[in-house]
Formats: C-alpha cells, sequence, structure tokens
C-alpha cells in the first residue's frame, strides 16, 4: 500500500513536470465565409526591401531607406546621413556588387533586373530633398551643408531635352530626366519590364534629423505638399501611368503633425483634420482637380510598433518571454479597437487606433479612391517563433482590410523566422505554392490567442487557411465549420513552430463531414490548411451575395491615356464600352479576360481622337454592367 501511494506520488509529479502544451488545450471555432463578399488580396502585400534567401517569392523589391535621399543617379553616390557620420561613397554600388560604379543609374539598373529575375516588380525612390552626393570623398562636414561643393542641386524638371549621359558638370540632378533614363530602358510602367511605381523621398518629416548636411531646417507641411505636386507631375509627365506613393512618413509622429512642424497650426486651422495625413490627402485631392490628374496613387507609411513586453518589440534585445508574447499581440493595434499595446501610442493616441480603419477613414473622407501601402514594415523577433507569427498575422490582415502594399524591412540580414512567415502564404511547400488571390470572410472565437484567413484560388478546386496560435503554451483544438457549395474531400497541413523555422508537412485532416473537421494546432504555430474540394471554386453564389470586385480607371482626368483595371470573381469572358456624355459609343474592348487592364488613349472606333469632355466606362460580365465610371478627357 505504502508503495502505491508512492507511484501515485511519482506520477502525479511527473504529470506536473510536463510542458503544458502536451495536456492542455484551448477549444476555439474557427468559420470560414466562401460564399459571401470573396474579395481580391492585392499581390503587392508580399514584398520586401531586401531579396534575404530569394526562396519567399516577393511580388515587389523597394529601392529605398535613408541612403537613397542623397543618391545621386548621375554617378551614383549617396550620403549616409546620420546613420554613419554623413559620408558620401560608392555604399549604393558596393553593397550590389557593381564594378562599373560610375555608369550612370546603374544602381536601379542593378536593382531593376534582379526584381524581373525574380518575377518581381520595382519601386524606385526619387530624390526630393533638395541636394543629392556630388562625390564619394568621405564625410561631409557641417560647414560644407548643402548648397556646397559637395552637393548637387536636385530639380524635379530639365528644361532642355532628356539625356541618358548625364550632365555631371552641370550642379544639377534632375529626376524626370532619372525617370525617362528607366523608360528608356525598360518602358513604360504599363509595359511588361517597366518599373511599377516612384517613392517620393523618404521619411521626409525626418530630413532635418537623418540628413541635416542636406536639409538642416525642419520640414514643413506646406514644403512637402508642394513638392509632392512639383515632382509626382514630373514623373506622370514622363510615364503618366506610373505609381506615385508618398508621402512615406517614417511613424505616428509624423502622421499625427509631421513631427511638430512648425506651420502644422496654421494648415489645420479652420478645418476638420484630426491629423497631418487628412491634410495631405486634401492637399493631393485640390493637386488633382489643379493639374487634371491625379497625383498621389498610394498613401505610404512605414510602422514599427512602440509596442512593448520589456522592451519595445522591434528592438535588437526584445527576447524575453514577455516581449515575445508582446509581439504576438501587437498586429491587432492595426485593426482590433477593443485592445490597447502597452506603448506610447497606446496612451496618447487612440484616438488614431486602429490604424488601418482609421487610414482608411482619411482616406475615404478626403481623397477617395488613393490606396494604401507600408513601404516598410517589420515586428522584431527575426529569429523567433514570434516573428514568424507576428509577419504571418499582418499578412493575413493586410489581405482581409484591402491594404495595396507592404514591403518589410528586415532590420538584420539573419531572419530565418520572417522568411518562413512569408513562405507560408507564397511558397510553403518549397514548390511554389501560394495562398489565394480571394479573401473569404474568416473569424475565429478566440481573437486573443488565434487568427484564421481564408482564401480561394480562381479556377481551382482548392481552399486554403492560414490559422495561427498565438498560444505559448497551449494547443488549440480547432472546430472549423466552411461555408462553401462544394464539399470539402480531403485536407493537408504544412506548419512551422518553435521547434525550427522550416516548414513541414504534418498531419492529414481527416473525418471531414458537411464541411466541417476537428484540427489540432500546435502552441506557437502557424499552419497552412490546403482542402481539396470537389469541384473548382464557383463565384456564382458570391455575385448573389453583393460580391466584391475592384474596376480602377487612372488618371483621372486624363489628356493622354488611362489605365482601366479590372478584377471579376468569375469565369465568364468581360467588356469594357466607353460611352460619350450622350450616351453614344465611342470604344468597345471586347472578349476580355475576367483579370486584366487595359489602355484608352483617346480614340473611337476608327482610332481618331475624341474630343475633350466626360465619358462614361462601363465594365460588363455576362452582358450585364457590373459598373460604370465617370472619366473627363482633357487635350
Amino acid at each position: 500500500m505504502q508503495s502505491f501511494k508512492l507511484l501515485i506520488f511519482i506520477l502525479c509529479l511527473v504529470i506536473h513536470q510536463l510542458p503544458v502544451n502536451l495536456y492542455s488545450q484551448l477549444n476555439v471555432n474557427f468559420n470560414v465565409d466562401f460564399m459571401a463578399k470573396l474579395l481580391p488580396i492585392s499581390p503587392y502585400i508580399y514584398g520586401s526591401n531586401q531579396l534575404l534567401s530569394g526562396k519567399e517569392n516577393w511580388t515587389v523589391f523597394r529601392l529605398g531607406g535613408n541612403r537613397m535621399t542623397g543618391y545621386n543617379w548621375e554617378n551614383n553616390a549617396s550620403n549616409a546621413g546620420k546613420d554613419w557620420y554623413h559620408t558620401s561613397d560608392s555604399y549604393m554600388t558596393s553593397v550590389f556588387g557593381i564594378r562599373n560604379e560610375n555608369e550612370p543609374g546603374i544602381v536601379a539598373i542593378t536593382f531593376h533586373n534582379r526584381s524581373l529575375e525574380n518575377s518581381a516588380t520595382s519601386i524606385i525612390t526619387i530624390q526630393m530633398a533638395g541636394y543629392v552626393a556630388r562625390d564619394k570623398k568621405g564625410e561631409v562636414s557641417e560647414a560644407e551643408t548643402a548648397p556646397s561643393a559637395r552637393w548637387s542641386q536636385v530639380q524635379a524638371r530639365k528644361q532642355a531635352g532628356f539625356e541618358t549621359e548625364p550632365d555631371l558638370q552641370d550642379d544639377f540632378v534632375y529626376m524626370d530626366e532619372f525617370v525617362n533614363f528607366l523608360v528608356d530602358t525598360y518602358g513604360p510602367a504599363d509595359g511588361d519590364e517597366g518599373i511599377f511605381g516612384y517613392c517620393l523621398d523618404n521619411e521626409p518629416a525626418l530630413w532635418s534629423y537623418t540628413h541635416p548636411r542636406i536639409h538642416p531646417e525642419k520640414p514643413l507641411c506646406t514644403e512637402i505638399t508642394t513638392k509632392t505636386r512639383e515632382f509626382a507631375s514630373a514623373i506622370k509627365n514622363v510615364d503618366p501611368l506610373a505609381k506615385i506613393f508618398g508621402p512615406c512618413l517614417y511613424g505616428f509622429a509624423a502622421y499625427s503633425d509631421f513631427q511638430g512642424a512648425t506651420d502644422w497650426n496654421t494648415v489645420k486651422k479652420g478645418k476638420s483634420y484630426n491629423w497631418f495625413i487628412d491634410y495631405y490627402l486634401d492637399e493631393m485631392k485640390q493637386a488633382e482637380i489643379d493639374s487634371g490628374k491625379r497625383l498621389l496613387d498610394i498613401l505610404t507609411v512605414h510602422w514599427y510598433p512602440e509596442a512593448k513586453g520589456d522592451h519595445r518589440i522591434t528592438e535588437k534585445d526584445a527576447t524575453t518571454e514577455k516581449d515575445n508574447r508582446a509581439r504576438v499581440q501587437a498586429p491587432r493595434t492595426l485593426w482590433d479597437s477593443k485592445y490597447t499595446e502597452d506603448s506610447w501610442i497606446g496612451q496618447w493616441g487612440k484616438s488614431h487606433l486602429p490604424l488601418i480603419p482609421k487610414l482608411m477613414a482619411s482616406i475615404d473622407k478626403y481623397y477617395p479612391g488613393t490606396k494604401l501601402a507600408f513601404n516598410e514594415i517589420v515586428y522584431g523577433g527575426p529569429n523567433h517563433i514570434s516573428g514568424t507569427i507576428a509577419m504571418a498575422d499582418v499578412l493575413g490582415i493586410f489581405a482581409k482590410y484591402g491594404v495595396y502594399l507592404a514591403s518589410l524591412w528586415p532590420l538584420t540580414s539573419n531572419c530565418d523566422n520572417y522568411t518562413a512567415a512569408y513562405k507560408m502564404y507564397r511558397n510553403y511547400n518549397d514548390k511554389y505554392s501560394t495562398f489565394g488571390d480571394l479573401y473569404a470572410e474568416s473569424t475565429t472565437s478566440d481573437y486573443v490567442n488565434s487568427s484564421i484567413y481564408g482564401s480561394a484560388t480562381r479556377d481551382d478546386d482548392t481552399v486554403h487557411l492560414i490559422v495561427i496560435n498565438k498560444s505559448f503554451d497551449n494547443a488549440i483544438q480547432g472546430n472549423f465549420t466552411l461555408k462553401l457549395n462544394q464539399s470539402v474531400l480531403s485536407g493537408r497541413v504544412w506548419c512551422v513552430d518553435g521547434t525550427s523555422a522550416k516548414i513541414r508537412e504534418i498531419e492529414f485532416i481527416t473525418n471531414i463531414q458537411n464541411n466541417s473537421f476537428l484540427y489540432t494546432i500546435p502552441a506557437a504555430s502557424v499552419c497552412h490548411l490546403v482542402l481539396k474540394i470537389s469541384e473548382k471554386v464557383g463565384i456564382e453564389e458570391s455575385r448573389k451575395n453583393d460580391f466584391k470586385f475592384r474596376f480602377d480607371v487612372y488618371p483621372n482626368p486624363f489628356n493622354n491615356a488611362c489605365r482601366i483595371e479590372y478584377w471579376l470573381p468569375d469565369y465568364s469572358l468581360s467588356q469594357i464600352e466607353i460611352f460619350s456624355l450622350t450616351g453614344r459609343g465611342v470604344k468597345t474592348f471586347c472578349d476580355l479576360p475576367n483579370t486584366s487592364h487595359i489602355i484608352w488613349d483617346g480614340t473611337d472606333f476608327h482610332n481618331e481622337l475624341v474630343s475633350s469632355g466626360v465619358y462614361y466606362v462601363t465594365l460588363k460580365a455576362d452582358n450585364h454592367i457590373v459598373q460604370t465610371r465617370k472619366i473627363i478627357y482633357l487635350k
């Protein structure tokens, strides 16, 4: 009897010492609706500022960062600013391994060639702060602050003709000539190899801090809007369909009052602006009215979370358990009104949170049709499962809320867990298989400990779920229910967890009944569920339930050509018709695929230019009108 009691005691002791996740589970209900509101997922949210492993299957690369503010495309000199003793040197060519460092534009050429090799598109930074490095002679002293012999002055437009071999002795560097150089090399933005878009410099609210030798005075609100007009117009004059990204704000203080700009109180006086972003968007809308063309396509911000555990989660030493737990919750600041992060933003910036809905509300109010981009984003934990969880969660949030473009700024070259997060969406099986391109409404009964993002792929017989377990202590017993006209036949699962940054396939999904099943999601993990269905995904049901589509026409007004982009979740051929204000047919584009774009150059059925005025563009599918947009043609 005594030995039996001892045995029981030992068993209890052993069980007590076992990891909690071996015997403890959370019960969570996951619901995904494929029959209502399938939303297009922008392919551009899977971007980066670095190549990393090369296996992430990036869709966008951005040539940006502090170095690009002082970059001189004519000789490839650049200036490090405060990051490294205000040094002007050949860093930009050396980092790309370029030998012919004096060849005009070779940094941009090498960068874009790499994008093309990886089947990605490019965003190039345009210099707008006023001056760029004239030489590669090292440190620039305070006495040599621009204007001085160490700098060349930047101008938006060149009055004389463009040259692909620029004049290195004229003291000026022209941005429209730079764009022309790239168009001459690769063709325009709407071509197969053209540059997708241009960032209007980098983090302008910090110019006087990061680049005091270039821009020693604090920038003004009016300065950045004036320069946006000037430089964007110069770019569009050369490449009308290139996307313009601005103002590339570094963080929350820049969103709020442009880093304490001295004219903020003046420009907001008598207005209903809640933050600088409202003012900027309002000014850009007026710029379109004044110029007759859209000069801002994508509102662009950077986001480095201030949330903290024991440390700010993006810091190198943010590796404690408290840091990791804070990191996996931090993406909720992007969307969840019930969550308040532990940071000065959570304390003092609540009126501007959650961030994505507030940014979208500003766009809707002050400049409808503008898209949203996060050109730099990172959440720390590059070599910990918490970094994978946070970044995978962010990508799902971007898909759900219709963010147009995003690019990782990894802060380090050694970041296997970021690679795992992106591969979960873009190369989960090392065969470049991807998450779907139509977002399905997805909900979880426990947003604190889990996230779920569902998608379908057009003309495919699979649907995809990204399921995230944010709990480090418990596995999740997931009760999955899918609304789907087809039957779910089987399921395979790929997973990454804290044991390794390598994605591996785990147990199959079994016992699927009436499109429902149970499946265990390991503690602190990201899983990609690929569900085989009985037939290809149908879209008719979504149409009956007010499905979402994309239909954009820009620039509008236009004077040379406009780009008509559309996406329909449908298998049928589409048609675009253009009518005059009186209803007379002007031009028809027939037998189009359900996702594409066309260019209208203002000509009619006989390829003759129509007169200036108002026209209507109608998108049809199955001979039914989906939507009509009004456009203005200005000769």
